[in-house]
């Protein structure tokens, strides 16, 4: 085993500097105030729950799992997610109070890193949870309350991409031969690996109409112009119903420009089991988060009731945010023993003034000047003496 070095972190772990640390107050406070005039209220968890409930209902890989034991000898989890320490705070306690619950959040969430790869393991995530509405007006406000939360962050090009984890379901068993066959190609859609889908499909010899029905859907599934396009591919049922009625819903709330259909959409999360969307904004890599309907996962809980929600990653919104030169009421008051108090006096009436106040002696500093020029604003008190 290697030795530890001096100024290592583990693996996946990142320090949090003070000008990262502010805007990140700037995201929750943003958020804040946004969330809470849309009627959510916020609310926070353990960062430890155990594994036989929430470890085992997040539907995050156990391999990434963060696993401790605590003196009793029960194996604990560092929680991996949000939405399922939630859904166990509600269902045990806040769903008897009021129904339905609308519940947001920010906070940190642990996933193990296996080797290095630039990936953090612990993150800031934010988001909401409306749980105890199994109705499409639901859906449609998660939606609209996450694209308003991305627009309040200053991010003007973005977009919504919006799927239903029954209609891929749907599309995946009618032109396969097996289930381990719909499985194969629903791991390689949560990769977004669409040529390893077109791969998969020849290598299946399935018959002819089914290849080419296939190939066909995963060609036009990301560009489809109306919902009623994905109708070649399967019969009309209740899933398509939903969609069509939630995107009818959002186009009349003028979400319409937002929002694109991609019905190969689908999430390593097992327990969306109906609507789900990803977060896509110029300036980021990655989806900035995720959302959908997750219905199943309360069943682990033993509720049965309606439960959507979505999640968005902090570090990437920050990411994504414009790069905006932020007004800054930072001010120096530097000053020599012999003026102690006037400078005190001055730092006082600053603060009174919402200003932000470095009071620093001369004699504390090696280099008054590489100090000084950390600040905008100096104010000197400097000793009277010729």
């Amino acid at each position: 085993m290697s030795s530890i070095k001096m100024f290592e972190k583990p693996l996946g772990m990142r320090d949090t500097f003070p000008e990262i640390y502010e805007k990140l107050e700037q995201v929750r406070t943003i958020g804040r105030q946004l969330l809470h005039a849309r009627g959510y209220e916020f609310i926070k968890t353990p960062s430890v729950e155990y594994y036989d409930t929430v470890g085992k209902a997040s539907a995050i890989q156990d391999a990434i799992l963060f696993k401790l034991v605590d003196s009793q000898g029960n194996t604990l989890v560092l929680r991996p997610d949000m939405t399922t320490p939630i859904a166990r705070v509600v269902t045990s306690k806040l769903l008897k109070e009021k129904i339905p619950q609308r519940l947001a959040y920010f906070e940190n969430v642990f996933r193990a890193q296996q080797q290095e790869g630039g990936r953090p393991a612990e993150f800031e995530q934010m988001g909401v949870e409306l749980i105890g509405d199994a109705s499409v007006y639901a859906d449609a406000e998660v939606i609209a309350t996450a694209i308003e939360l991305v627009k309040a962050y200053g991010i003007e090009s973005f977009k919504i991409t919006v799927g239903h984890a029954g209609v891929l379901s749907t599309i995946l068993s009618d032109y396969t031969e097996s289930t381990e066959q719909a499985k194969k190609l629903n791991e390689l859609l949560v990769q977004r690996n669409y040529v390893g889908f077109e791969e998969a499909v020849q290598t299946f010899d399935l018959p002819k109409t089914k290849t080419d029905a296939l190939l066909a859907f995963i060609e036009e599934a990301l560009s489809l112009s109306s919902i009623e396009d994905i109708e070649k591919y399967m019969r009309k049922n209740d899933a398509l119903n939903y969609m069509q009625q939630l995107w009818q819903i959002l186009s009349l709330a003028g979400y319409e420009e937002y929002m694109a259909m991609d019905f190969t959409l689908s999430s390593h999360m097992s327990y969306y089991t109906g609507m789900l969307f990803e977060v896509f904004a110029e300036g980021s890599g990655f989806p900035l988060g995720n959302g959908g309907r997750y219905d199943g996962l309360l069943e682990h809980f033993g509720t049965n009731v309606g439960a959507t929600g979505f999640g968005l990653r902090v570090d990437r919104l920050i990411q994504a945010m414009p790069t905006q030169v932020i007004e800054t009421d930072r001010v120096l008051v530097l000053f020599t023993p012999d003026r102690f108090t006037e400078a005190l006096e001055q730092a006082n009436f600053l603060r009174e003034q919402h200003k932000q106040v470095t009071f620093q002696s001369t004699e504390g500093l090696q280099d008054v000047e590489a100090f000084k020029a950390h600040f905008p604003v100096v104010n000197e008190f400097m000793s009277k003496e010729v």
